[in-house]
């Protein structure tokens, strides 16, 4: 009798394929955040005067924004570098996370909702930012999926 072998994978991608799909990812990631935070940075009053327009975070705006736009950074950093890029993708996947609650929690409890996410972003509406933010999360998440596949087929092969 013959054996079948059934593969359940939809998607069949070479190796290198995975990892070139792994750099366009952090590389989108980081854009947005070297993006944004450079926006924060260089209209840090405005940026400033929005957060402290929020009540939930009314409190701490000074330093949500100086913490913010570091964090961002931070994380865009850590995405650039292969070796930290794991790391960094889980960062930007739980920022986004923050993000996102915070929107659903301002959408919730705010009033009048100021953006001040930082340049084009702005124009996007806060049910848009909820799927943007979502839609990154996905990709990120994607990303990791496919750097653990790589280190699993690796260490199937030795």
């Amino acid at each position: 009798m013959e054996s079948v072998i059934i593969n359940n994978s939809i998607f069949q991608f070479s190796q290198l394929t995975r990892q070139r799909i792994v750099i366009a990812i952090r590389w989108l990631c980081m854009a947005l955040f070297i993006y944004t935070a450079n926006a924060k940075i260089v209209d840090h009053d405005r940026f400033l005067k929005g957060l402290t327009r929020v009540h939930l975070i009314s409190g701490f705006a000074v330093f949500v924004s100086f913490a913010v736009p570091i964090v961002e950074i931070i994380t865009a950093t850590l995405l650039l570098i292969p070796q930290t890029a794991k790391i960094g993708l889980y960062c930007f996947m739980v920022v986004m996370c923050g993000f996102t609650l915070y929107i659903i929690s301002a959408l919730i409890w705010e009033k009048k909702l100021p953006c001040h996410c930082g340049g084009a972003i702005e124009k996007l509406s806060w049910s848009q930012h909820i799927w943007f933010n979502l839609a990154f999360i996905i990709i990120a998440v994607m990303a990791v999926r496919l750097i653990n596949f790589n280190k699993f087929l690796k260490k199937s092969k030795s």
